[in-house]
């Protein structure tokens, strides 16, 4: 049984972000423009802070690729902080000539306060920099390696925002218009389908910018093409749902996650809920009528389309700062504010795609095994013809 593995390291305003990517069979054609392309996806979006003007994100890969294959050793990458030259003397391992001015104002709905209190730091900023959000364009990269896998194995994963702020994008594509309407969304500022509701959503974030307030919102993600099996029903820790949920919610600022009806589903009959079960002889497969399941049942993979929704909290630093207390002196006080975005919910879309496809490349390798890609799409080959057969 072969296995996706991955870590990341580095601090927001730190030299770099690094990647280790282990478990990818070798022969998998990859190279640094793949993996640029994701991270140009997450930089984009209205609302962004001026860290986007500040940073052009790429990904030096420093190990694990060969002649634009890999060669079954770790993948290394490493992506550059452009902004680390503006905060040398204050970020670095090196001993500073000088004590920096320390962060004691917790911010509320960050990680400050709860880190500095676990970790016994007498400055936040040992804690804000490690939990900001900059350490997803390292998933990000760390997703498209395993989004080239997937789509080797004929797996595709896509994003839409579905509301932001409270502002809704009526549009209920099926699956296959939504990827048909991929490019799009690309195009969109704020990943959603609707022009009149992207309107309504680019002034709901505007107006919050200027009361110094921040905005959250809800997106989808799909993939299409997984096989049925993935996962398993056997342990708590195997279930693919559990997977992709735990993989969400790890996203900063990620608060909610749901398969298929998700919470609705509580409020329907089970008539309602459960998707009736067909075959089709032509295509000698298994079929539903409906998918109200998400694409999992028993935490396995049904063979039908996987749709998660995930809600993320408006961003935890305000320009009108909330209350808070000082760490040193407990005085009251306004929290500290650090550079931010008003709105980052369509860059936490491809995030949250990023992780959609980890969790599914090491679902695929768990199921399929393989040392090499040839070895890998045989064992998926032959797996799928067992299903036509079954």
């Amino acid at each position: 049984m072969t296995r996706l593995r991955w870590l990341t390291a580095g601090e927001s305003h730190g030299p770099a972000l690094t990647v280790i990517v282990e478990g990818v069979p070798a022969g998998l054609p990859l190279d640094a423009e793949q993996i640029a392309r994701e991270l140009a996806r997450r930089q984009k979006g209205y609302g962004r802070g001026g860290r986007m003007k500040i940073e052009s994100d790429r990904a030096a890969i420093e190990a694990g690729v060969r002649n634009g294959e890999s060669i079954g050793s770790p993948i290394a990458l490493r992506i550059e902080n452009k902004d680390f030259a503006n905060w040398r003397g204050r970020m670095g391992p090196e001993r500073f000539e000088r004590e920096p001015e320390r962060v004691t104002l917790a911010r509320p709905g960050h990680a400050d306060l709860a880190g500095a209190l676990k970790y016994d730091r007498a400055d936040a900023r040992d804690i804000l920099e490690r939990a900001s959000a900059r350490e997803t364009a390292a998933r990000t990269g760390a997703g498209a390696i395993a989004r080239a896998l997937l789509a080797a194995c004929g797996i595709d994963v896509c994003s839409r925002v579905r509301s932001i702020a409270g502002v809704a994008d009526p549009a209920e594509p099926s699956v296959e218009e939504l990827f048909a309407q991929r490019d799009a969304i690309e195009e969109s500022s704020l990943r959603v389908l609707t022009a009149s509701a992207e309107e309504s959503m680019r002034q709901r974030i505007h107006s919050l910018s200027h009361d110094g307030d921040t905005a959250g919102g809800v997106v989808e993600v799909v993939a299409r093409g997984a096989l049925a099996g993935l996962g398993s029903h056997v342990q708590w820790d195997r279930r693919l749902d559990g997977r992709i949920a735990q993989a969400m919610m790890s996203v900063q600022a990620i608060k909610a996650v749901e398969i298929g009806d998700g919470w609705a589903a509580a409020s329907f009959a089970g008539s309602q809920v459960h998707d009736p079960i067909g075959y089709a002889s032509d295509a000698r497969r298994f079929t539903r009528a409906s998918n109200h399941a998400g694409g999992i049942e028993g935490g396995m993979s049904n063979g039908e389309p996987i749709v998660v929704r995930a809600a993320m909290k408006p961003i935890a630093t305000l320009k009108r700062a909330l209350a808070s207390a000082d760490l040193r002196s407990k005085e009251a006080a306004p929290a500290a504010h650090e550079r931010s975005d008003v709105c980052a919910v369509p860059a936490a879309a491809v995030v949250l795609e990023a992780m959609l496809c980890l969790v599914l490349a090491d679902a695929v390798l768990e199921k399929h095994g393989g040392d090499s890609m040839r070895e890998l799409l045989r064992n998926v080959r032959a797996y799928a013809d067992q299903l036509r057969d079954y």
